[in-house]
């Protein structure tokens, strides 16, 4: 069977036009829509609670490699949103914008970030022609090959992180998630990350077709032996045995504060942290320079240099407060 190749978006700013983009599949506090063509299959997810809850909004980002921004009004929410994909490294994809917003204004905002590199389009028809050309052409001289990875990494082992988990009759224990390394194949031999439970893969699914084998960056649906899915959070991996660690009460952290974010560390402050898609409640304390050291109560897995995101949800300006790189 034909490896198709595959593209995961995050939908922000206005998420009306998801229904003119692909097909609703799972929601839940995150909603995903997909399609499939004959030569790719695009998925576009959003955090429908967003901007009351700020939680939704990292996993979403986290869930994917590129951006679709469609910026009706430009105020606090927007900025937040464009933190988030800077934050997490997301540096290819488009802004649409209404009559109303000027593209340079658009682009003034985003020219020291890693957005500016993203095409600026201006009506839905462009951004369709866009996306049915990804991997093929340049648009604007823009590169828009997604598709091209780097190709000299070599990465061992497979990793695939969790959105969803549920019991399905007939079926079992299925999980929906993204292929962040490697490969997977039916009955491979994992383990569940930070429970550190031994698992197999009975089959895989994309875009609700049976696959022999799904490659990074694939969405996947998978049956699971060895577990039940009330067993199973959002943010748990799916990975080689030995590859991810798990913290159980604390992480040492190199620590970049956000520019955006006004108030000043506090040791007595609880604040949240996001690890992939993994969320927890934590207590902070400098160490030394931008080093922390965080603490939490439940446990956390992680693989090498994975990039956390603290944040205070009930901030009344910027919530985010900087990103850091797990020391090891």
């Amino acid at each position: 069977m034909e490896i198709l190749n595959s593209y995961n978006f995050v939908l922000l700013g206005d998420t009306s036009i998801a229904g003119e983009l692909g097909k609703k599949g799972t929601s839940s506090d995150i909603t995903i829509y997909d399609r499939k063509t004959n030569d790719k299959i695009i998925s576009y997810c959003f955090p429908n609670t967003y901007p009351e809850k700020l939680q939704p909004l990292l996993q979403s980002v986290a869930m994917s490699d590129y951006a679709i921004i469609n910026i009706s009004k430009l105020d606090t929410f927007l900025g937040e949103q464009l933190v988030a994909v800077d934050i997490f490294g997301i540096k290819r994809g488009f802004i649409l914008h209404s009559y109303e917003i000027d593209a340079e204004k658009i682009r003034n905002i985003i020219k020291n970030t890693g957005l500016s590199s993203f095409v600026i389009l201006d009506n839905l028809d462009q951004l369709k022609s866009a996306i049915a050309d990804l991997g093929q052409e340049q648009i604007d001289g823009a590169e828009t090959d997604f598709a091209k990875e780097k190709e000299n990494e070599k990465e061992d082992g497979v990793c695939v992180s969790i959105d969803h988990a549920f019991d399905v009759k007939g079926v079992g224990t299925v999980v929906l998630g993204s292929v962040r390394q490697g490969a997977i194949k039916p009955y491979d031999e994992l383990v569940l990350y930070p429970a550190d439970k031994p698992i197999m893969i009975k089959s895989i699914q994309m875009h609700d077709d049976p696959v022999d084998i799904s490659k990074k960056p694939s969405r996947v649906g998978l049956a699971l032996k060895g577990v039940s899915g009330k067993d199973i959070s959002r943010g748990d991996i799916i990975a080689s045995s030995g590859l991810a660690k798990i913290a159980y009460n604390d992480l040492q952290v190199k620590f970049i504060k956000n520019q955006f974010f006004k108030e000043d560390l506090s040791e007595t402050q609880n604040y949240m942290i996001s690890v992939g898609l993994q969320i927890r409640t934590v207590k902070i304390k400098q160490i030394a320079d931008s080093n922390l050291n965080i603490t939490f109560e439940k446990p956390l897995a992680y693989v090498r240099n994975e990039k956390c995101v603290l944040f205070r949800p009930d901030s009344k300006g910027m919530r985010i407060m900087g990103y850091g790189i797990i020391i090891e």
